[in-house]
């Protein structure tokens, strides 16, 4: 990894690759003297390697958020050598786009959900497939897709012999995905099971088992927000500004975000609605106000998120 080093100046005391060990960095930037803070890009790993940090040198570290990073590099050229000036360089003025850092517990609870999600997608996909493949054979079944009598009408449906053993591997594959799945679940089951955020999501309406893993996973703690606002957007609910003179106007929502979280928590707007009265009115109202039913769901969740900071926070305080 490329290390840079700076006096309070500015001046360049040392920037070289170091091994990718903590006590090795902290070896070399200690012949530079005494360390006040530092930074580090925040990437796969670079958690565990803080925290390697911090423990070895009894360092202050700061991640950075790559994408603020990349925008304040004015140089089009990239390359380590100057993106650690850089990042030493915002780390010495004090104004480093700062993430979170994320406690071992939250980081594997997210590696968890994470390998869930994947396993989710791959599913989705095979399912794709095999419905493309019985479609290009004009093959179909009156009883509901995907359940037991589907599956068993799938296994017995005559197709060309070439077709009918991609078929069949499909179906393989989803049934090992069921599987994995399922033990995905379990797991997390029972690492949230003591976890006080989890069980009390758990108890509002319209928040199932995998919406309280998402939270509790990607956000981590809510009082690190200062406002129900601020939580929404890092959660992508907020609209979009594009205003330009006297046009105002928005256009969708904000594209930086966590896109799997957005995914969940517009799911469980679309839930919100039907289940809770308070959030079934704010629903009539767009309704009624011409909204379709993907922007409603979208200001269900926009505003459920604001309310469930208050009520997190004020639990987490007590």
């Amino acid at each position: 990894m490329q290390v840079c080093v700076l006096d309070w100046g500015g001046k360049v005391l040392g920037n070289r690759t170091c091994e990718n060990d903590p006590r090795r960095v902290a070896e070399y930037v200690a012949t530079h003297g005494g360390v006040r803070g530092a930074a580090m890009e925040s990437c796969e790993g670079a958690a565990d390697f803080a925290e390697g940090l911090i423990a070895a040198a009894d360092w202050s570290v700061d991640l950075a958020h790559p994408g603020y990073v990349h925008r304040l590099r004015q140089n089009p050229d990239k390359t380590d050598y100057s993106d650690a000036r850089l990042l030493a360089d915002l780390e010495r003025v004090g104004y480093v786009p700062k993430v979170w850092l994320a406690p071992q517990a939250i980081r594997e609870l997210r590696r968890l959900v994470r390998y869930r999600r994947q396993l989710v997608n791959e599913r989705r996909n095979v399912k794709l497939r095999v419905r493309a493949l019985l479609r290009a054979h004009r093959r179909s079944c009156a009883v509901p897709r995907w359940g037991v009598a589907w599956f068993q009408w799938m296994r017995a449906v005559e197709l060309p012999e070439q077709s009918r053993w991609i078929l069949d591997r499909h179906l393989d594959r989803l049934q090992q995905l069921n599987g994995d799945i399922q033990a995905v679940e379990k797991r997390l089951e029972a690492a949230t099971k003591d976890d006080a955020v989890v069980q009390k999501l758990l108890t509002l309406p319209g928040v199932g088992p995998v919406t309280a893993w998402v939270l509790r996973a990607e956000v981590g703690r809510f009082d690190r927000f200062r406002s129900g606002k601020q939580l929404a957007r890092f959660c992508g609910l907020t609209p979009w500004n594009a205003s330009s003179g006297s046009r105002q106007a928005d256009a969708g929502l904000i594209r930086a975000c966590n896109r799997d979280l957005r995914s969940v928590l517009i799911e469980a707007g679309h839930r919100l609605k039907r289940c809770d009265p308070r959030w079934s009115a704010l629903a009539d109202q767009l309704r009624q106000a011409g909204k379709p039913g993907s922007v409603i769901a979208a200001a269900v969740a926009n505003r459920w998120m604001r309310w469930l900071y208050n009520e997190m926070t004020a639990a987490q305080a007590a």
